[in-house]
Formats: C-alpha cells, structure tokens, sequence
C-alpha cells in the first residue's frame, strides 16, 4: 500500500486518497476543530468537505495539503478574504493562474515589508540589550532607564 507523508515528512500509514476524520485532520495539521470549521464557512477550502453516512467531516490528503497552506498564508498575515479570493482562484480552475500569482506576489512583497520593519526592530533590541549587557557588567545598572517623577506642574 502507498503511503503518504506529510509536510514533516512524518508517513501516517494511509494511502492519499483514504479520508481522515476532523479529529485526525486536526492531528495532522495542528488546527483546533473550531479552525477547520471556520476556514469551511469563509470559502477557504477548495471543495465542500463531503459527510460520511453518519454525517461526519470526511477529509482527503489533497485537503491536508491545502489546509497547511492555508494556515501558512494567515500565519504570514494574509487577510481572511484574500485568502478565500485565492481559493476561489483556485477552485475556477485553469485560466486564472496569472491573477493568482499577482495576488501571491503581493502577499510575498507584504511580507518581506514586514521581515524587513522587523529587522529594524531587532536591530534596536539588540542594541539596548548590549547597553544593559554593558551595565550589569559594570555594575551601572541602577537607574538606566528608570522612571523620574514629574515636578507639579511639568507636562507628562
């Protein structure tokens, strides 16, 4: 039997097509069952998740798959509707490939925007921890930094 890996690399003994149960699906993805269930109502998957007889959630590896990008794309701070135009991109099939990487490209810029304003604030923590570094180390750490009272009548 093949068997089928996850982004991880971890084989969970299945072939792709067997169906895994939301519980399962939340195991494999590490999503809360309230999660998928959002991403369900929002337009965020590709198809609607089909019911087994007794009425329970039914997912594929193909929607696994999905799932882990999608929590990759609002991890990296894609917008809920951005990520539900994707999907609907997707689920229109060919024809739109050029619209949804525009749309890729936008996120990716957006993101590097914010690793780039994150540096800078690295750069500023790194910096006051050499200070501190500094003052402990000469035992001038007393007072860097501390609150001063105001004088009555000065403005905060």
């Amino acid at each position: 039997m093949e068997t089928s890996a996850d982004d991880t690399g971890v084989c969970d003994g299945r072939s792709p097509d067997e169906g895994r149960s939301i519980g399962e699906t939340v195991r494999a993805t590490g999503m809360s069952v309230d999660t998928l269930r959002f991403f369900e109502r929002e337009g965020l998957l590709l198809r609607p998740v089909p019911r087994n007889a007794a009425g329970r959630r039914v997912y594929e590896r193909a929607d696994v798959d999905w799932l882990l990008l999608v929590a990759r794309l609002r991890a990296s701070g894609m917008p809920v509707a951005t990520v539900a135009r994707f999907a609907e991109l997707v689920r229109s099939g060919p024809g739109n490939e050029a619209l949804r990487l525009e749309l890729l490209r936008e996120h990716e810029r957006a993101v590097r925007a914010r690793i780039a304003a994150l540096g800078e604030d690295l750069e500023i923590i790194r910096n006051k921890v050499t200070v501190y570094e500094r003052h402990v180390r000469e035992g001038t750490a007393a007072g860097v930094w501390a609150p001063v009272p105001s004088a009555p009548g000065d403005a905060p």
